[in-house]
């Protein structure tokens, strides 16, 4: 493992710079941290109770799916929040000329409105107008809200929030909101792209937090419906919400706490929910469709023992996107050494292709919860409350990406589970 650690943002966050590898659970910042993670014992600054950096909410969606419509409502209702929201060159936000206070022409467009909030245009770079939102303008807004292109993949936008370590200190991301047309999404998500070539509108459902399904007034109930478990498939960890005219409650696109580690468990439980809603469509419909179910040798079939969330079924009437959801849930011990070395052996070999992860995990020795979650490479993890004495140290890790490879990941995680007689 290379000796360089590079601190990101809040404690304890670590990136390894070795192709993409990230060593998450005995990296440390100093000695003192490095015993506390050796003991098990979480630092004294994890999990602060308030983050003062400023939360930034990604909003993104295919062409025609409403993100303009979003930010619209939120540029012109009375809701009592002061956001400033920053709409890509191309954006079309129609703003009422009654509706503006104040006025700024230049480089970049920046516009302030009676509700307390503001609407800026990027045409450059989007790092140069955050650092100077926050140099010039940081007591005119308490929440930041980025669109994207209809074709932008927002990986880099989320990147970007970890690497740029000014950003890093000032602010710090709460979520990614992304927009589906009802209308025209399934035709969007089955397109065909050239090998090698990700579906853009299947990548901004897969990194998603929250989903708005929009113009739902244009399409049947049972659309609808088949749509949601498309978008499940997909992505089991991001809350569905129908709207029409993407009007949707502040709250839902506000306060997300998608890269929060404190909101780990409840995403988990979400996927839960989520991946058994999809089984639960599929499973009715079993005369109707092949199943393909891979279970691994480690596993058996003891559903009991280690959970099988097969997120890829063929379905002979739709085309496969590509992308989907693997969740492990497996009881047991992990050995400390061994979990290390094979997420960072994932990582270095599949990085591209995992777009999101977020996991709970029993670490053999340690009386804590260790959670994590991460983007791609860029991994953050913490040891969390202690485990309950009656409790079931069930471990529970979901990942997101492209052309996963199910058994491949069941069975290198069984493998660093600790044997019941070695424990």
């Amino acid at each position: 493992m290379p000796a360089t650690l590079r601190r990101l943002v809040t404690p304890p966050l670590f990136f390894v710079p070795r192709r993409a590898a990230v060593r998450l659970l005995t990296t440390a910042s100093s000695a003192t941290d490095l015993e506390q993670a050796a003991s098990g014992v979480a630092p004294q600054d994890s999990f602060p109770p308030h983050d003062p950096r400023v939360p930034v909410t990604i909003i993104t969606g295919f062409l025609g799916s409403g993100k303009t419509t979003l930010l619209n409502h939120v540029l012109r209702e009375q809701h009592g929040k002061r956001i400033a929201v920053i709409e890509n060159e191309y954006g079309e936000v129609d703003i009422d000329g009654s509706l503006v206070a104040a006025q700024q022409r230049g480089e970049e467009d920046i516009v302030m409105l009676n509700n307390g909030c503001m609407c800026c245009t990027v045409r450059g770079d989007l790092v140069r107008m955050l650092e100077e939102l926050i140099r010039k303008r940081r007591d005119k807004f308490d929440h930041i809200m980025i669109e994207t292109t209809g074709l932008a993949n927002p990986a880099p936008i989320i990147q970007t929030f970890y690497m740029e370590e000014n950003l890093a200190h000032h602010l710090r991301l709460d979520g990614v909101v992304t927009l589906v047309d009802a209308k025209h999404a399934t035709r969007h998500i089955e397109e065909e792209k050239p090998d090698g070539v990700v579906n853009e509108a299947v990548e901004q459902i897969a990194y998603a937090d929250r989903i708005i399904l929009n113009k739902i007034d244009l399409v049947t109930e049972s659309e609808v419906n088949t749509l949601i478990k498309r978008i499940q498939r997909i992505n089991t960890l991001a809350q569905v919400q129908q709207a029409k005219l993407a009007k949707v409650d502040m709250d839902y696109v506000l306060g997300v706490g998608g890269f929060d580690l404190e909101k780990v468990e409840s995403d988990l439980l979400m996927e839960e929910k989520n991946s058994n809603h999809v089984h639960e469509h599929e499973h009715e419909h079993e005369h109707e469709h092949e199943h393909e179910h891979v279970h691994t040798e480690a596993c058996g079939h003891d559903h009991e023992k280690c959970g099988h969330k097969d997120h890829d079924h063929s379905h002979n009437h739709t085309h496969d996107p590509g992308v989907s959801s693997v969740s492990i849930v497996c009881e047991g011990a992990l050995d400390l050494d061994k979990i290390n070395t094979w997420l960072e052996d994932v990582m270095n070999e599949r990085s591209d292709d995992i777009y999101r992860t977020k996991g709970v995990l029993s670490i053999d020795g340690w009386d804590e919860r260790f959670i994590f979650q991460g983007v791609h490479s860029l991994l953050e993890g913490a040891p969390e409350r202690n485990w309950g004495p009656e409790e079931k140290r069930i471990n529970k890790l979901v990942f997101i990406g492209k052309k996963l490879d199910e058994a491949f990941l069941r069975k290198g995680f069984e493998e660093c589970l600790v044997s019941p007689k070695a424990q």
